[in-house]
């Protein structure tokens, strides 16, 4: 029989993993809620700079509990420094969030195979790399522990310029259910978010100011998720409340057809 949580922090206690938690987006977001529910978080990014200046922000708001490390999800050495970084520093790892993700706008008859495989490398074989190594560490602590994976409602639904990002968070999705299934006897529960149109600001690097104008008005609220938003669904699927969801992909939106 497992017991009902006993009420206290989401996540108190846990170690977590945030990939892409540099700046002002989701994954720094998702690093704060973690650490507002009582983790300790490891929050990693590819950008050094803004790696450190979201580190030392943190830091400064729990002291003791946060520690950057640099991580290229493209590179898998990176990616085993990362995991067996958090493990050396957290004594475990209980949560990785996959939150890496690239983006862009290109249609299909216009795309290069170097577009193409980027995004593909990063968003998904990116995810499928950090997951690998933090599913060998939670079944080397004898099993238990959670993978959140950010996905995208593209993953389901057609946008035109999109073709190669959706590709990725679909197969996001799909990699979301069948590790969930490989891994429900180890006590490991995987599940994925996948917003609609999530405000942060590099948005506007990929999609025109006109374009994310039309996405907000396709939304119920006419706005798009605020980063907090997406990452209170995060905590609650990384936390001890979500024991019984695995294989599962939660959309955060408020879109409408």
């Amino acid at each position: 029989m497992i017991a009902p949580p006993d009420g206290r922090g989401l996540l108190d206690g846990k170690a977590v993993v945030v990939t892409a938690a540099a700046g002002a987006g989701i994954g720094s977001a998702v690093a704060r809620r973690c650490l507002a529910e009582g983790a300790r978080v490891v929050v990693s990014d590819s950008h050094q700079r803004r790696l450190a200046e979201t580190g030392d922000l943190l830091a400064a708001a729990y002291p003791g509990r946060v520690w950057p490390l640099i991580c290229d999800v493209t590179d898998e050495a990176a990616v085993q420094a990362l995991i067996d970084g958090a493990a050396e520093r957290c004594g475990r790892v209980d949560v990785l969030v996959n939150n890496a993700g690239l983006g862009g706008d290109r249609p299909v008859a216009e795309m290069s195979d170097d577009e193409w495989a980027l995004v593909l490398d990063v968003t998904l074989t990116g995810t499928f790399r950090c997951t690998r190594a933090a599913l060998r560490r939670m079944i080397a602590q004898g099993g238990g522990g959670a993978v959140v994976n950010n996905a995208s409602v593209l993953g389901w639904r057609a946008q035109a310029g999109q073709a190669h990002y959706a590709a990725a968070k679909a197969g996001v999705m799909a990699l979301t259910r069948c590790t969930a299934l490989e891994v429900a006897g180890h006590g490991i529960r995987v599940n994925a978010v996948a917003p609609s149109l999530a405000a942060h600001p590099f948005l506007s690097r990929v999609i025109s100011e006109e374009e994310l104008a039309v996405l907000a008005g396709r939304e119920a609220f006419g706005r798009a998720a605020q980063p907090w938003e997406v990452a209170t669904v995060v905590a609650f699927l990384a936390s001890d409340y979500a024991s019984y969801l695995t294989g599962e992909v939660i959309s955060v939106s408020s879109q409408h057809p």
